[in-house]
């Protein structure tokens, strides 16, 4: 028999105490001035690169595999660059939850809008292509006050942790959808819904392929194109960024054409290839600090 499952389950579990002291502490953070919580962000990023050595040491491994025609200081600068942005993320999260004073989409710029409307407009549902970028929870905020949309997620291991972010985006997001609840998705995009779906993270080797992601294997979810044929959705990418001055930027994609092909794998190649498209944009505001390798084909060396 293998081990139990000993992890707490109600949020009443004393083991969760600290959780909740994190969780208080979160939302007060979150009421700090925008630009002062930014800031603050930045050094907590600074200071997880001095720390964090198991997370510096993912982004280092991830930015040299991904950009190997960057000299050595290059690929090093780069990954710290990426740290301090998920620092800052981190703030920018608490003050997207817990601080609804502040008026983020006076700073937003938006591009490729028509593409939305044009769905929309026919009745069509959107199967919004997701991108990891530390830049998530804000301008998932801000992207709620555009269009109505539903966001897939993975539920939290620990139950306290699950019901912030739970709670958090649902202050701005139609609902959030298990990514197991297929049906759900399904259900949405029929009716002519938008769906948030990132497909941009090692999720295991099941249902699964390896397919290049900046030219290495990465196991990838093929889910994708399945959903997007059962759904009859337009599959339309979106990337957002931080600009300098305290500006951000959301960018949809024109829908892709000839989508779903009928080849699982080359479709899934293809999300890869359009994501890593947005990722060199900005690519320090990508979650490098995640095992995007963590899986490889046999006979690959381990990566981290």
């Amino acid at each position: 028999m293998g081990k139990r499952n000993n992890r707490p389950t109600r949020l009443s579990d004393p083991r969760l105490y600290p959780s909740w002291i994190g969780v208080g502490l979160f939302w007060l953070i979150g009421q700090l001035p925008w630009r002062l919580l930014q800031a603050t962000g930045r050094g907590v990023g600074r200071l997880a690169w001095h720390l964090a050595k198991k997370r510096r040491h993912i982004a280092q491994t991830n930015i040299r595999l991904c950009f190997p025609e960057l000299a050595p200081e290059e690929q090093d600068e780069l990954a710290h660059r990426s740290v301090i942005s998920t620092g800052e993320a981190i703030l920018e999260m608490a003050g997207s939850y817990n601080n609804h004073r502040i008026d983020l989409n006076k700073n937003l710029t938006v591009t490729g809008m028509e593409h939305i409307e044009a769905c929309q407009a026919r009745g069509q549902g959107v199967l919004l292509l997701g991108m990891h970028f530390n830049t998530l929870d804000t301008c998932s905020r801000m992207l709620a006050t555009l269009v109505d949309v539903h966001a897939v997620y993975r539920p939290n291991d620990n139950p306290v942790i699950d019901r912030l972010i739970d709670r958090g985006r649902r202050h701005y997001v139609r609902s959030t959808v298990d990514r197991t609840d297929i049906r759900q998705m399904l259900r949405l995009l029929r009716s002519g819904e938008i769906v948030w779906y990132a497909p941009d993270q090692d999720y295991g080797t099941a249902h699964a392929v390896f397919v290049p992601f900046f030219g290495i294997p990465a196991a990838t979810i093929t889910a994708t194109s399945r959903i997007a044929k059962m759904g009859k959705a337009a599959v339309i990418p979106c990337a957002h960024y931080r600009l300098p001055g305290g500006r951000y930027e959301i960018e949809f994609g024109a829908p892709l054409d000839d989508f779903p092909s009928g080849d699982e794998e080359a479709d899934t190649a293809r999300i890869n290839q359009t994501i890593e498209h947005y990722v060199r944009k900005h690519p320090e505001q990508y979650l490098w600090v995640h095992k995007r390798f963590k899986h490889q084909p046999p006979g690959q060396p381990k990566r981290y």
